[in-house]
């Protein structure tokens, strides 16, 4: 092969690094390196001499470093074996990033994992091209940035993953609101990242997340919403409203069951249910609707009992409610009851204040409202 007379490389926008074709060189060559390149001489797979952009003529003075190890003679025309790498410095913008598979994130919020898809792009440019060449290149002959997206696809996603959670558990970001938080979360997942790309000799540039997409009809998102909206109801109306509510739901459902059961429970929901919520719900109202602090504060309330009939319990009882249900025979000195404080259930003929239900002398049946 012919001895080679100029060493040159002309790259395009895609290419990060390229060999020169021929390792047959001469002392007297020219080496051009064009602006935004730098020219590194490797042999043996071992990194020597570096020029930046100029013209230079090769002589033992300019490539100290290689002439130590292939010892060539000073002046003439001694020809050398060497590979010539060019490395591009300019920016490369506008690489597409975006996972194949889900990210699967836990909501902080709610402690709900939910599979998202995250989009964006970023830049990277070359800073040091040394470690680059170490790193990256090996034997290839050619290394475009398309190959640096795919070398650091997997990577980035897996980073990616981590740093999203990392700082969506830092701030608390709900999924559902990730994202109005794009901008900031861009600039924490490029800062964490970039560290990751230095280590190859390479800077990210601009790293963005254009968007993070959320399946709308997948079961942990549709639970996610739930999660959601049941907070909100209980900031809105308040724990007791909302326990209320779920005992008029409990109740309704128990009283739309077929026999004797759902009959029970539907009288339990018509007469003593309806005197506890009644007496629950007065006082509630004297609390948030009275503004007037001259008046006296509301009578204390009546104690209330758990009680177990036909396999369900019904919460918010009181003496009143069970001696309806003792006249109309639908509970009994057996029949379980609990109260705040109690250990555990007991029959309710063994509580003194309930005793009295279940004399001989109580009072016939109320007649028909």
């Amino acid at each position: 092969m012919a001895l080679i007379d100029v060493v040159k490389c002309e790259m395009n926008d895609t290419e990060l690094c390229k060999k020169f074709p021929s390792d047959d060189l001469r002392l007297g060559t020219q080496l051009v390196v064009y602006p935004s390149q730098v020219a590194i001489f490797v042999k043996g797979g071992q990194i020597f001499d570096m020029f930046e952009a100029g013209t230079f003529t090769l002589k033992t003075s300019n490539i100290p470093l290689l002439n130590k190890v292939i010892n060539l003679p000073f002046g003439g025309d001694s020809p050398f074996k060497a590979d010539v790498w060019f490395i591009n410095l300019t920016s490369k913008l506008d690489v597409q990033w975006g996972t194949m598979t889900p990210i699967q994130l836990e909501d902080p919020k709610y402690n709900i994992i939910v599979p998202v898809r995250a989009f964006g792009q970023y830049g990277m440019k070359v800073i040091n091209p040394e470690v680059f060449l170490k790193v990256l290149i090996g034997n290839m002959t050619s290394f475009s940035s398309d190959k640096v997206n795919q070398y650091f696809k997997g990577k980035m996603l897996s980073f990616l993953s981590s740093i999203i959670a990392k700082k969506i558990a830092k701030d608390s970001i709900s999924i559902l609101d990730i994202n109005t938080h794009l901008v900031e979360m861009s600039e924490f997942s490029g800062q964490e990242m970039n560290a990751q790309f230095e280590k190859y000799g390479l800077q990210l540039i601009d790293f963005s997340i254009i968007s993070i997409n959320v399946p709308q009809d997948d079961p942990s998102m549709i639970k996610l919403k739930e999660a959601k909206d049941l907070a909100a109801r209980l900031k809105i109306t308040g724990k007791d409203v909302y326990q209320m509510e779920r005992s008029f739901n409990v109740l309704e459902t128990a009283a739309g069951n077929e026999g004797a059961g759902g009959q029970m429970v539907g009288m339990g929901a018509g007469f003593g249910v309806g005197m506890g919520v009644g007496s629950t719900m007065g006082n509630l109202a004297s609390q948030y609707m009275n503004t007037n602090p001259s008046t006296p504060p509301p009578m204390p309330q009546e104690a209330t009992y758990f009680i177990y009939l036909n396999g369900q319990q019904l919460s918010g009882q009181t003496i009143q409610n069970m001696q309806i249900y003792v006249q109309n025979g639908m509970m009994n000195g057996e029949t379980l009851v609990w109260k705040q404080g109690m250990p555990q259930w007991a029959k309710a003929s063994q509580l003194p204040e309930l005793a009295m239900l279940f004399n001989a002398n109580t009072p016939p049946p109320l007649p028909p409202m």
